[in-house]
């Protein structure tokens, strides 16, 4: 009895350990032959896959890292490329010559007065207006000179000079460079001859002024006068001198 006690254990025992099996077995297995990991294990997997999954190709183009690799060295790159290449020759220099500052150029002449040592006077009577002479100065030295006030002329044996038209007078002193000309305008005689003392004149000095009125300077000239002469009488007067002749004959 004992031994059909013990077979009959052993057998329960057995069976239970199948029929466990069993139960194992078809909690383990969904019918395809696929294990199923269970409902915890799949996000696991899940975020293992995606971690895998490389990136696409237009990914990697539009975001490629940054080269971190760091540059040569100058002399290592020399070293390295001197036997492919050979750095271009320096253009060789041409030492600057020592110069000597350049002269300052002379000063200009300082300007000096227009009188008869540095002049050429004409006088030339004009048809209009009527019964008038235009006086023309030119600079015939190398310095500018000024033209003051106006001329003082003596015609003939005269003892007086004529009076200046005060309203002819210009804004500034008449300048000449060389070469340059100056004029001024003598009324000789009234046009309707209504003036006394009238007489010929067949010569004449003109005397130059400085800044002051109250005397000539310089070298007086004498301007030739047509051969018959010319007639004057008490209206006589001049204009100031004049930097164009335009303003000279409108008097």
């Amino acid at each position: 009895m004992s031994s059909i006690r013990t077979s009959r254990t052993r057998l329960l025992s057995a069976a239970a350990t199948v029929a466990l099996a069993a139960l194992t077995l078809t909690a383990c297995s969904d019918g395809t032959g696929t294990r199923d990991e269970g409902a915890s294990s799949g996000p696991a997997k899940n975020a293992l896959a995606a971690a895998t999954v490389p990136a696409p190709a237009s990914a990697s183009l539009s975001a490629k890292p940054a080269d971190t690799t760091s540059e040569p060295s100058t002399s290592s790159t020399s070293s390295k490329s001197s036997g492919s290449a050979k750095p271009a020759k320096a253009a060789k220099q041409t030492p600057v010559q020592a110069t000597s500052p350049a002269k300052a150029p002379a000063a200009a002449a300082k300007a000096v007065t227009c009188e008869g040592s540095n002049t050429r006077t004409v006088a030339a009577p004009l048809n209009r207006p009527i019964n008038h002479m235009l006086l023309t100065v030119t600079n015939t030295g190398g310095k500018t000179c000024y033209l003051y006030n106006y001329p003082i002329v003596r015609f003939g044996e005269a003892q007086s000079v004529p009076p200046v038209i005060e309203d002819s007078k210009p804004q500034a002193v008449v300048t000449l460079e060389p070469g340059e000309s100056g004029y001024a305008s003598v009324s000789l005689s009234a046009a309707d001859g209504s003036s006394d003392n009238g007489y010929t004149a067949k010569t004449l000095t003109l005397y130059f002024q400085g800044r002051s009125t109250d005397a000539t300077t310089g070298k007086p000239a004498h301007p030739k006068l047509p051969a018959k002469g010319v007639y004057i009488d008490e209206s006589l007067k001049v204009t100031y001198w004049q930097q164009s002749m335009n303003d000279a004959i409108i008097w």
